[in-house]
């Protein structure tokens, strides 16, 4: 139960921070994404011979590789809109949050993510650092990832956010540096391994293909990948992650508030205080803007 109100705060302190951190903290997500993926095409799309005889390599060197980006976001507050389906979802559950706390974090969350993932796709093609081996790795993954159907899409979606929703429920469970780092790489390298979906992801992958001439149209970005993803990746955050540990060990069981009630008046007294301070910087910011 412990784990599960902390995974709860945690959600609760994502969603309420002003808009403006929220906007920042996911931009900042959204290129430690970018990393992540960046450092995978570079190592699995350019071993080469190996890969063509032995194709489980390239796949393990993604999967080894792509966990980093989370630990970055983790270890910084960052947010993404695929943890925050299942985070502040949670808070909602709990009560920690409204309905317009919950719908404003994931539309400002998801946007700062498009945008960190665009930029940085962007930074990549200035560098000049897609090599032949990397570049073709990103084509054809974007080319299979635009291929295929809506429902197993939408399936893929699901069981990936199922995974990285675990990933954040370890991690916000570790104590140490050490420890969020083993439950989130074996977490998320699952789901990179057997090739699911993750929305955020494909916000950096699919537009740098399309930087690199992949033969995937904008229409084909949205309607046969992102949206059937993101809405399998809030369903999975949503329902089997946030609303099952709820039913477990929290109010959508029946679970009485009154065996959290030391917790729960900490959280918001906490919660408050946060909100009261971040009102006085933006005073204290206009002010000084104004002198």
């Amino acid at each position: 139960p412990d784990a599960y109100i902390s995974f709860a705060e945690k959600g609760a302190s994502n969603a309420h921070l002003p808009k403006r951190k929220i906007f920042h903290q996911s931009v900042l997500g959204g290129c430690y994404v970018g990393f992540g993926g960046l450092i995978s095409l570079a190592i699995a799309g350019n071993l080469g011979g190996m890969a063509a005889a032995n194709p489980g390599v390239a796949k393990m060197a993604f999967a080894a590789l792509f966990p980093v980006n989370l630990l970055l976001i983790v270890s910084t507050s960052g947010q993404l809109f695929t943890g925050n389906s299942a985070t502040v979802t949670a808070a909602r559950y709990e009560g920690f949050v409204s309905n317009e706390d919950l719908w404003t974090n994931l539309a400002v969350s998801l946007a700062g993510n498009v945008v960190g993932c665009g930029l940085f796709a962007a930074a990549a093609m200035v560098a000049g650092i897609m090599n032949p081996g990397s570049s073709a790795l990103a084509i054809s993954t974007a080319v299979s990832k635009c291929s295929g159907g809506f429902i197993p899409t939408f399936t893929k979606a699901v069981m990936c956010n199922w995974m990285v929703s675990m990933a954040v429920f370890m991690a916000t469970a570790a104590n140490d540096l050490a420890g969020k780092m083993v439950g989130i790489w074996f977490a998320i390298s699952t789901f990179v391994g057997i090739g699911l979906e993750h929305s955020i992801a494909n916000l950096f992958i699919l537009p740098l293909a399309m930087m690199l001439g992949a033969p995937v149209t904008l229409g084909a970005v949205i309607f046969k990948n992102l949206i059937p993803v993101l809405a399998g990746n809030f369903a999975a955050g949503a329902l089997i992650v946030a609303a099952s540990y709820s039913y477990q060990f929290g109010r959508l069981g029946g679970l009485r508030r009154a065996l959290f009630a030391d917790k729960l008046a900490n959280i918001k007294k906490d919660l408050e205080k946060k909100r009261k301070n971040a009102e006085k910087e933006l005073q204290g910011e206009i002010a000084q803007a104004l002198s």
